[in-house]
């Protein structure tokens, strides 16, 4: 029974666009659950499809109207990522959510096209912050930009305010996902004065020894890893080998799950990364997870990542979804809404401390707000850090602001670049 029903829920988008369905709202999903980042891609998935499982079963839907889901397996290829694109896009997809920086990049010509709505969040192209100019794309509650900023911040306040006796090293993974931070780290390296150095690893990232026999050479203060799949654990593991002190390797929050520390046994002690949310299953809306989707035998996947970070990212990321339909809704007064009234919703979203207390996810995210000059929200991130003997991430730091300032003079530069060599004119949709 439950595997019927999983398979009625996640039938896999095909080449030929499927009728819209009356009184639905379609919610497609671009996952990876095969390949060498499924890892990463599966708990995503799952939590993103059992948060809109739990809507339908205990609330009838958004607004009355029923969630439609659909799944599309790109396994984290951007040529695949496009062609689920193009299966999906003539039926009506309320938002896409492509998990992948370079599937996004690709993505943002045609949804501007096709008037779709994209949330990259926490990932993607950190210029769509501009919303007048990437009117369609949203990467709220924070970007890369973000998460440099942030972990700058945070060593400053490790080192009372002084790196300039300081090295540090980005290792990335060598795609647009992996270089989108070093622009932001080399300015930030003009104003504090630390030196920097970027080392990128080639996908998958499996085959890491001269990298790590490089960083061993430069005995850098800090390493921040931009790392996805595979190369998470590998890098881990030959940090330990080289006896790199884990407490001063730090990875972004896409190198910070579960999955990325568990093989490396005792050696990841101490380990650390950025965080966007909370984690874990010490939240009320679980209970109503447990009684209407998991009892219920409606759980996507195998239910063992329930409450890991990358379901709870998952989660979250259908829970500011389906937020913003409902903003949507209230926006038009209708209840059967368009992707382009959903985009409105988007860019009108507020996330407040209130609100996610009666969502059942008190302090889960950070409050923020949504507008057509600040697609991203408020930028915000905390520090966690891996304890191996109790198999658990412990936030360490409250939530830490990157700096603003520097972060927006960038995002101009970048998006007018952008808009001049598109023939876009910036302007507001609404």
């Amino acid at each position: 029974m439950k595997m019927t029903k999983f398979a009625a829920a996640f039938a896999v988008a095909m080449t030929t666009a499927v009728p819209v369905l009356a009184q639905d709202l379609h919610f497609p999903s671009l996952s990876y659950r095969t390949g060498p980042f499924a890892a990463g891609g599966i708990p995503f998935a799952d939590g993103y499809s059992d948060y809109l499982t739990l809507i339908n079963e205990r609330d009838g839907g958004i607004g009355g109207l029923r969630i439609r889901q659909s799944e599309c397996e790109t396994a984290y290829n951007t040529e695949r990522g496009v062609e689920c694109y193009q299966s999906m896009r003539g039926d009506a997809p309320m938002v896409l959510q492509p998990l992948s920086t370079g599937i996004t990049y690709q993505l943002i010509p045609r949804t501007i096209e096709d008037q779709i709505p994209m949330h990259t969040m926490g990932y993607g192209r950190t210029s769509a912050v501009n919303g007048e100019v990437f009117n369609w794309t949203f990467n709220y509650p924070a970007t890369y930009w973000d998460a440099a900023s942030v972990f700058i911040n945070h060593v400053l306040a490790e080192n009372s305010g002084d790196l300039s006796d300081k090295k540090i090293v980005l290792l990335y993974h060598n795609s647009a996902y992996g270089r989108e931070p070093i622009r932001t780290l080399e300015r930030l390296s003009e104003t504090h004065g630390y030196t920097f150095l970027s080392i990128g690893v080639d996908s998958p990232g499996q085959e890491q020894g001269s990298q790590w026999l490089q960083i061993r050479r430069e005995r850098p203060d800090y390493v921040i890893m931009w790392g996805w799949g595979v190369m998470n654990p590998t890098a881990i593991q030959e940090a330990a080998n080289i006896r790199f002190p884990m407490e001063n390797f730090y990875g972004n929050w896409w190198a910070g799950s579960e999955q990325d520390v568990r093989a490396a046994g005792e050696a990841a002690h101490g380990y650390k990364s950025l965080a966007m949310h909370r984690t874990g299953r010490d939240y009320p809306i679980y209970d109503d997870m447990q009684q209407y989707v998991i009892d219920a035998g409606l759980y996507a996947g195998t239910g063992e990542e329930v409450g890991t970070v990358l379901y709870s990212r998952g989660l979250y990321a259908a829970m500011l979804a389906v937020e913003a339909a409902k903003k949507a809704q209230e926006i038009h007064g209708v209840t059967e809404i368009t992707p382009a009234m959903m985009r409105d919703g988007m860019e009108q979203l507020e996330i407040t401390e209130a609100r996610m207390a009666e969502l059942g996810l008190p302090n889960f995210g950070p409050a923020f707000s949504v507008s057509c000059q600040n697609h991203s929200g408020s930028g915000e991130a905390m520090i966690q850090q891996w304890d191996a003997n109790a198999q658990t991430w412990n936030l360490i730091t409250d939530w830490i602001a990157p700096d603003r300032d520097l972060i927006m003079e960038l995002v101009a530069e970048d998006s007018l670049a952008y808009a001049a060599e598109n023939a876009i004119t910036p302007a507001c949709l609404n």
